[in-house]
């Protein structure tokens, strides 16, 4: 295991080990205006990884005072729902969706952010690992209550108002993870206002994983399309997207390419576009 990412072959190997905890984080968003977002639940009481549990990101891992959907939990929070689920400090913890790896992904920025180092994300999810033919239960699943303090780390996380001064600051680069028809306004997808937060650059989150496996592609693709964005020669990076789950996949790719410096912009279009006095942008760049 290493910091980031695990394999399936990896996990396969270590599934007995009494230290490891893993969960599934699969969420299903909507597909048709007024849909609400769907928990993955169900999926997980059918198949998953066994002795996997499951946590919900909408209704445990939110801030349920936010006007805004999936907004980070509270430390209190964070402290309440991991030690009821079986995580402490002391595990290691393996994060995975049966959908898009951005949920894994969130997971594990959540858990960084709350200083716990000892996470990482299935490469490929559970689709690879079913794929590869390796075992999976539909029996419940749970983990002894654990103690886990969060320690947090708020340079994981940028503010509105940091990312509207990193429109005139060259050692910020701003990334958008949606696809290139939305960082455009070519296409729509519900928020206040099409396009893209000025200044930013586009590397869609799609692009970053391989379209057959789902897994992450090799760290030196990765590291050229972030450095076709400009990103390594600032201090910082800056991701966002919709919600601030497609940007931490970003986030995570970064972190894989070397970057030492990423941040996650919660609010991301939700909380930028309906703000009228956020600059935005169409068109190409």
């Amino acid at each position: 295991m290493n910091d980031l990412l695990v394999s399936t072959e990896w996990l396969d190997r270590h599934l007995d080990d009494p230290d490891l905890r893993i969960f599934d984080a699969t969420i299903h968003l909507p597909t048709s205006p007024g849909e609400p977002v769907g928990s993955g639940r169900v999926d997980y009481a059918k198949a998953h990884i066994p002795g996997a549990g499951f946590i919900d990101l909408v209704s445990e891992l939110s801030d349920p005072e936010s006007p805004f959907p999936f907004t980070r939990p509270s430390a209190t929070r964070l402290e309440r729902v991991l030690s009821q689920a079986g995580i402490g400090n002391q595990h290691r913890m393996v994060a995975y969706s049966s959908s898009s790896p951005m949920w894994s992904t969130r997971l594990w920025w959540l858990l960084r952010s709350a200083g716990h180092e000892r996470v990482a994300v299935l490469d490929g999810g559970f689709s690879k690992w079913r794929a590869e033919g390796r075992p999976a239960s539909a029996d419940s699943c749970s983990y002894p209550e654990a103690t886990f303090e969060p320690n947090m780390q708020e340079s994981h996380w940028a503010s509105k108002r940091e990312v509207c001064d990193a429109i005139q600051d060259d050692s910020t680069c701003t990334i958008n993870a949606l696809p290139s028809a939305l960082h455009t306004g070519e296409a729509e997808m519900g928020y206040a206002r099409p396009g893209r937060i000025q200044a930013s650059e586009n590397v869609p989150f799609h692009l970053l994983l391989d379209p057959d496996t789902g897994a992450f592609k090799p760290i030196s693709e990765l590291r050229e399309q972030f450095a076709a964005a400009g990103v390594f020669d600032r201090e910082r990076a800056i991701t966002y997207c919709g919600g601030g789950i497609a940007a931490t996949l970003d986030a995570l790719a970064l972190t894989l390419a070397g970057h030492p410096n990423v941040a996650v912009y919660d609010g991301s279009l939700n909380e930028w576009s309906a703000d009228p006095e956020m600059p935005m942008a169409t068109g190409e760049a």
